[in-house]
Parts: C-alpha cells; structure tokens; sequence
C-alpha cells in the first residue's frame, strides 16, 4: 500500500516504510524495508520534490529482488502520477529529475 502526502517543507521527496508481524519475522521484515528503500533510490526521478510517501508493506518480499520492486513500481507510475495531480491541484507533477 502507498500513500502520498505533500511535505509542508519543499525538498526532495521522503520515504517511510513500515511493517507489521504479519508479515514474518524480523528479519524477513528488514529485507522488505531494504528492498523498497533501495527501489525508492532506483526509482527517484518518478517522486516529485516536496512528496511524503508512506510506504505500508502487506506481504512478505518472499524470494523477490530489486529488479522486480523496481518494475512494480515503474508500472504503478500512471496511478502514482495520477495521485499527485489530485493532492496537488493545479500543479503539474514535475518529478525530481525535472526540477
């Protein structure tokens, strides 16, 4: 589950992860956190700067790698963009790598 918000602080955009028991153990709960912040890297020209995203992980990343949380992503892109334009009205969702 993703959620977005916009910063009161204009800046690069913010990443928060968090995951409950449910989803395994601790240790499979660090890899998921690890596996979406280094896709939040990978993925940094798709948040636009002065964006909040909470990031609530439902299940476990299993055997799954970075490559295929960077596509997951990527494909969610035109729902993400489409998240933006309504938290922000009037304003063009201009990505970091824009800005």
């Amino acid at each position: 589950m993703l959620i977005l918000s916009a910063s009161s602080a204009p800046g690069s955009p913010r990443l928060g992860v968090t995951a409950s028991r449910k989803v395994g153990n601790a240790v499979v709960r660090a890899r998921a956190k690890r596996l979406i912040r280094e896709a939040f890297r990978a993925t940094r020209g798709l948040w636009p700067a002065g964006i909040d995203l909470v990031v609530i992980v439902k299940r476990s990343p299993g055997e799954s790698k970075l490559a295929s949380v960077v596509s997951e992503w990527e494909a969610a892109r035109p729902q993400i963009e489409r998240r933006i334009r309504a938290l922000l009205p009037g304003a063009k969702a201009k990505t970091a790598s824009e800005a």
